[in-house]
């Protein structure tokens, strides 16, 4: 029986040997982050379809003031642009003229909103809140300073990298949202 020697060099052995370990180390590190993206991803969906499953949630904001979301959220934005022409918020909101002029007109009937047409365009209309808007409004800024108060206190503790990893992550969302919807 006959034993080689085999002439081995150790510099090599010992550079593969390592190399070997950061590739591994790097797989390991690879499949943990995988698993921790899948987990902030399956969050992140779960939010969204929290978000769209409250869509048809009626929201009490006191003084008999309840509205749907998407009725509160028109009221905001036009309590943030008063006078906005239907055209505007149907642009602010990413939706037709029609759906918007269908909301206003709700919302006009229940006293929360008043149209006034453009004088100068008797096709356009300006849309303006009422009193009662105005106090939907107000109830509605009220209730998120009330009930958001905690997390603008954490982003207010990141730090700007994290910061400015939170809106990356929130672009990016809203890519993947505008891509799907």
């Amino acid at each position: 029986m006959s034993t080689r020697c085999y002439d081995i060099d150790h510099d090599l052995f010992y550079n593969l040997a390592a190399v070997t370990v950061v590739i591994l180390t790097e797989f390991r590190y690879n499949k943990v982050m995988k698993k921790k993206s899948y987990a902030t991803m399956s969050k992140f969906m779960r939010l969204i379809e929290t978000i769209a499953n409250s869509k048809m949630k009626q929201l009490d904001f006191g003084d008999g003031i309840v509205l749907y979301r998407g009725e509160i959220h028109m009221i905001r934005a036009i309590g943030d642009h008063p006078g906005m022409f239907i055209s505007e918020i149907a642009r602010y909101f990413g939706v037709t003229r029609a759906v918007v002029s269908k909301s206003v007109l709700k919302i006009e009937k229940s006293g929360y909103v008043r149209k006034v047409i453009d004088p100068l365009d008797k096709k356009r209309v300006q849309v303006y809140l009422t009193e009662r808007g105005e106090a939907a409004y107000q109830a509605h800024n009220a209730f998120h300073l009330e009930k958001d108060d905690y997390i603008f206190a954490h982003l207010e503790g990141l730090s700007a990298k994290e910061l400015e990893a939170v809106s990356v992550f929130l672009d990016k969302a809203q890519q993947m949202i505008d891509h799907h919807f």
